[in-house]
């Protein structure tokens, strides 16, 4: 079979592998029917990083974090890349009972067991069961997050799987919720349970390195009532999206810090240090600002007296979509909520070494399935 594999900056490509197979009875061996590219990926496809990282992480610049994630050489080619996928069940371990071949799936990008006191609180990607002493245990980040491999392959396995797997509702369109694996799931915990908790809530995205999280986040804060949506970013693509999710969109000139009121909701989308000091400063006494970037800089320059006088709460963490997707699928499918627009190239499975590596806001790759249920 074939697995996509990040070799160096700009260059990806199909390498062969044995066919996966069931090790265990709860495991299910799938085929990715739609994958869509996390806005993470895109650093080591267009930044030449790796030894840059690596220097970092000796001189201390760059926090050790990154490097149980990532290994001592971070974003070293090769190694099989992607962690978005819509996938149809091809086999199933004895154990097996929820899913079956055939069935449309979301794969959560972090592996989890369900069972174990982190995933009973919601936590599924700091499950304790499968990290076993990493600090992540994922699809798509390379051998030191663990075996899982890609899921631009053209099978995968998955354990856990009647855990793991979330049906896809019937009749919801795969390539509606391609990003459901990670960025559609992490602007969902950015938004939504805020916003039941104030339903009045004045919300700010800033946009910018984390794409396509941002403009799921505004449209998701238009979707469920926020007094008012402003999205800020320097991309004129990104804010036409934006404003067709129903979003204030505002040109942001790179430098200077936001204007505007003060927001009781904000997220953070930028992925820079001057943008997570900035949409703190925006945020409004009392309120949630939540960073979806990676900020591997030990030194971020984070405003905490400013934080501390105006009792603002600053949330950070990896995303756990198995929590959140029922609900977000349901959802989605119920309000017709019209996450394919953020999508901004769509391209053949089969051209993913050179799509892959496209300058896209969101890039989404897609297949015919092959058991009809």
């Amino acid at each position: 079979m074939r697995e996509l594999n990040f070799l160096s900056t700009g260059k990806l490509d199909w390498i062969e592998r044995d066919n996966p197979e069931v090790i265990s009875g709860g495991d299910a061996i799938v085929r990715p029917i739609v994958v869509s590219r996390c806005d993470g990926d895109t650093l080591p496809i267009h930044h030449r990083v790796s030894r840059a990282m690596q220097a970092g992480l000796k001189a201390g610049l760059i926090d050790p974090a990154v490097g149980s994630i990532c290994g001592a050489v971070p974003f070293q080619g090769p190694f099989a890349i992607g962690h978005e996928a819509i996938a149809e069940v091809v086999e199933t371990g004895s154990d097996v009972k929820g899913i079956r071949a055939g069935d449309k799936v979301v794969v959560p990008w972090s592996v989890s067991c369900g069972r174990c006191e982190t995933c009973r609180r919601g936590l599924t990607s700091k499950c304790t069961t499968v990290r076993d002493g990493r600090t992540l245990a994922a699809y798509g980040f390379g051998p030191a997050s663990g075996p899982y491999g890609g899921m631009v392959s053209d099978l995968f396995r998955v354990p856990f799987a009647d855990h793991m797997l979330v049906p896809l509702p019937d009749g919801l369109d795969p390539l509606r919720v391609a990003a459901a694996s990670d960025n559609l799931s992490d602007a969902w915990r950015t938004i939504v349970p805020h916003l039941k908790a104030r339903p009045d809530a004045k919300v700010l995205v800033v946009g910018g390195g984390a794409k396509s999280i941002g403009l799921y986040a505004a449209g998701l804060a238009v979707a469920h009532g926020a007094s008012v949506i402003d999205y800020v970013d320097t991309s004129h693509r990104r804010l036409e999206v934006a404003d067709s999710l129903g979003a204030n969109a505002h040109q942001r000139p790179k430098r200077s810090a936001i204007p505007g009121p003060a927001y009781d909701i904000v997220v953070e989308a930028s992925s820079s240090t001057a943008g997570i000091r900035h949409a703190i400063r925006a945020t409004a006494p009392g309120g949630i600002c939540t960073a979806v970037g990676y900020y591997v800089g030990t030194n971020t320059g984070i405003p905490l007296m400013h934080m501390y006088a105006n009792d603002i709460t600053l949330h950070l963490g990896v995303s756990h979509p198995r929590a959140v997707l029922p609900e977000l699928l349901n959802w989605v499918h119920h309000n017709n909520f019209p996450a394919e627009r953020v999508t901004s190239h769509l391209a053949d499975f089969d051209d993913a070494p050179t799509a892959y590596a496209q300058h896209a806001t969101k890039l989404v790759l897609h297949r015919p399935a092959l058991i009809q249920n």
